[in-house]
């Protein structure tokens, strides 16, 4: 049967009794997927639109619909595809698994971003040797997502290939790969991290400062020592990873630098203002664990 709502159409099977999922009269028909398939691409995102919308309600059939996007995708569009797997925690399950690591080889449909994305959201590990490959891919979109996606998935084994990208010519590939270590963590992460702090290819590595505080407690001596190096530079990023870190052992040495450090880095930034806002931002990290403690 079909039915239509403010517009959108859809084929689904009426309920006998009452209101099923979170307060709809109807069950999506799981084997027709066709209002994401049929009529002009607008129409076919507004079914999506109100597809995700009944699953984040609660809607198992809205689920099972979406679910059958993901694994039959060759036969959607890729833009219904990317715009799913978008949100791919409100309906993905272990069922996704071979689908999505089979979009993330799939150079023909080419999404592999939005694979990688949803391997990511739902815990896929196995996506990482295909992720890792995806390190070399000519979109840089398809990099980053696969970066983002080996900082969720990966472990210490894929340091080695993301450590390369934090020298990176494009920004946001450096950006994206510290990110990435810092939630992989580990010596060799640090390792990492560190030797690009102390040896700077670029000039603004606020990336790599927070990627740092991530360390804490444990990097804290480390970039004390820092901020009383010679190298007005390091002093100014080793301020700003102090007040990410959100320690108070820190205040003391951040309190100096703001009040005394006359220290001017290669683009002009001043030692003392970095410091100043790094204690902002201490107390700011301090006052948000406060509120979720209380």
């Amino acid at each position: 049967m079909c039915l239509r709502r403010n517009g959108v159409r859809f084929e689904a099977v009426e309920v006998s009794e009452g209101k099923i999922g979170a307060g709809y009269r109807w069950e999506v028909n799981p084997a027709d997927a066709r209002s994401l398939k049929d009529s002009d691409l607008e129409s076919r995102k507004e079914n999506l639109r109100v597809l995700l919308e009944r699953a984040g309600d609660g809607d198992a059939s809205a689920k099972q619909a979406l679910r059958a996007l993901v694994r039959d995708y060759p036969d959607y569009h890729r833009t219904i595809y990317s715009l799913a797997l978008n949100h791919a925690e409100v309906f993905g399950d272990d069922s996704l698994k071979a689908p999505l690591l089979a979009s993330l080889a799939d150079t023909r449909y080419n999404c592999q971003a939005w694979a990688a994305m949803g391997c990511a959201a739902l815990g896929f590990r196995e996506a990482v040797p295909g992720l890792l490959a995806m390190l070399d891919h000519p979109q840089q979109m398809a990099r980053e997502e696969a970066v983002i996606a080996l900082g969720e998935l990966g472990d210490e084994s894929v340091v080695p290939a993301l450590t390369p990208l934090l020298r990176d010519s494009i920004a946001g590939m450096r950006e994206r790969a510290a990110e990435a270590l810092g939630d992989i963590g580990g010596d060799a992460a640090l390792a990492a991290l560190w030797d690009e702090f102390e040896h700077r290819r670029y000039y603004r590595i606020g990336y790599i400062a927070s990627a740092l505080a991530r360390f804490a407690p444990d990097v804290i001596p480390r970039l004390l020592a820092a901020a009383d190096s010679p190298d007005p530079d390091q002093r100014y990023w080793a301020a700003v990873a102090l007040g990410s870190t959100g320690d108070d052992r820190v205040v003391p040495t951040l309190e100096r630098l703001m009040a005394h450090d006359r220290g001017s880095t290669v683009f002009d930034g001043m030692v003392s203002v970095a410091a100043k806002k790094a204690l902002r931002t201490l107390r700011r990290i301090q006052a948000a664990i406060a509120a979720r403690e209380s």
